[in-house]
């Protein structure tokens, strides 16, 4: 870590990724894994200049008290509509000054079962002109939940940050704490954690891509997939003691170890899923009403994407390897021939694209590591000891980050940054390039996690 000054702050060139606030300090980061910090000032510290600093500030002011000086953004990222004694205003939405505006509000409670948000739609017919959206309905209180534990009991909060990539945002922490406590994992830990991080991909781009069709009307599709996610499920089950495979991987390695028969049922799973898609897959390019309602809906431009810096399928350039996003610490998968999906036009089509380029990707990559398995241990108890780190994985979203500062054993501060958090602006965007029916194709394309972004 780099402690600069205010105006070397402001001025600091980089990608940026996340910025958070403790007690005394503000953080940025920037890519690869460059961290610099500023001393507060009566809790105040200079605002960045980064469109995806937006949600970190107002997080900083709902979370720690912290102004970002010079940042004239005033709605609140979780504590949302509160005044200081507790009363709750009427939420406000700003909609363009025009005749003929129509507000449309759906949530925070949805018809289906998903995580709370709201969506506040202006528009005149069907056109979409603004989209404002509010989360902050998940809040948890994560962060506070882990100061004061060690690293092995807030392991159980990190797994739960957002569901569905458990497995990513599980590792991430791992690694932040080894880092800190100076833990060297085991071998076996290591590909274990990686063959579970590539089942997670599997389990939700099939998920995702069979939600998006089911919105255009295709129902076949959507069956199909949803049971090519269940074969991974059922595999991560007999493999693992659990579908999600939740609280496996621990600070030190891995809780357990994979089932005497866990290989046959993952490799089986991968075989029904490698022979039913090349024909699932001709379904979504041969059929033109299907193209017709994803090719061109939900641009995202890609010097936009760039600007917020926003990885994975919904910001993706000219491909990133995951050994980058992994490395150190997982099995080096340039080894295992990693190939990396080409860029594409920022729509659902896209996007839809992208996901299906990476399943056999990850079909690969977790054959290869099954068969490669090494043995030996899978986990070592962390010493007591102290250090501040950063840890990373890549998730089916794109990069996890967290930040722990620990003393003697416990956790004195946290921080997460999920890849949703650079991706719900650019939702915000992509529903203005189309009509308001379009925005549940638009929504599950991205697929930004609620819950990943409330801490």
């Amino acid at each position: 870590m780099k402690l600069l000054t205010e105006e070397a702050w402001t001025v600091h060139q980089g990608r940026f990724i996340a910025l958070w606030t403790d007690a005394t300090r503000a953080y940025a980061l920037y890519e690869p894994d460059e961290l610099v910090a500023v001393e507060l000032r009566d809790g105040t510290y200079p605002a960045l200049p980064y469109p995806g600093a937006n949600w970190f500030q107002r997080l900083a002011k709902d979370l720690n008290g912290h102004n970002a000086t010079g940042f004239a953004e005033t709605r609140t990222a979780v504590e949302h509509f509160r005044e200081p004694d507790g009363r709750a205003a009427w939420p406000e939405f700003r909609h363009p000054n025009l005749e003929g505006i129509h507000q449309v509000a759906v949530g925070p409670i949805h018809a289906g079962i998903i995580e709370p948000g709201h969506f506040r739609f202006s528009t005149v017919g069907e056109r979409v002109l603004k989209l404002e959206a509010r989360l902050g309905y998940a809040h948890k209180g994560t962060l506070g939940l882990m100061r004061g534990k060690s690293a092995r009991q807030a392991a159980r909060f990190a797994a739960r940050i957002s569901g569905d990539a458990t497995v990513a945002h599980a590792i991430a922490f791992a690694r932040a704490a080894e880092t800190a406590l100076g833990t060297q994992v085991p071998e076996r830990a290591h590909y274990l954690r990686a063959v579970m991080a590539e089942m997670e991909r599997l389990a939700n781009h099939t998920s995702d891509i069979g939600a998006i069709a089911g919105d255009a009307g295709f129902v076949f599709l959507d069956s199909r997939f949803s049971l090519m996610r269940e074969y991974v499920c059922a595999a991560a089950q007999a493999a693992f003691g659990h579908r999600l495979m939740m609280d496996l991987v621990v600070p030190g390695g891995f809780a357990g170890d994979i089932a005497k028969d866990g290989a046959e049922a993952i490799e089986d799973a991968l075989d029904a899923l490698e022979r039913e898609l090349p024909s699932l897959k001709r379904v979504f390019e041969d059929y033109a009403s299907l193209q017709d309602r994803v090719v061109g809906t939900g641009l995202i431009p890609p010097a936009l994407a760039a600007s917020y810096n926003a990885g994975g399928y919904v910001g993706r350039a000219s491909g990133q390897n995951r050994d980058a996003r992994l490395a150190p610490g997982y099995p080096p998968y340039a080894a295992f021939g990693l190939s990396v999906p080409v860029s594409h036009e920022g729509d659902v089509a896209a996007r839809i694209k992208i996901r299906l380029e990476e399943i056999p990707e990850s079909i690969r990559l977790i054959r290869n590591m099954l068969a490669s398995l090494p043995g030996g241990p899978v986990a070592v108890a962390p010493e007591a000891a102290s250090g501040m780190a950063l840890g990373v994985a890549e998730s089916f979203r794109g990069p996890v980050w967290h930040w722990l500062n620990i003393h003697n054993g416990q956790i004195q501060d946290a921080f997460v940054a999920d890849a949703s958090t650079l991706h719900w602006p650019l939702l915000e965007y992509a529903a203005t390039t189309a009509i308001l029916a379009d925005f549940p194709l638009i929504n599950k394309s991205i697929n930004g996690s609620y819950s990943g972004v409330d801490l």
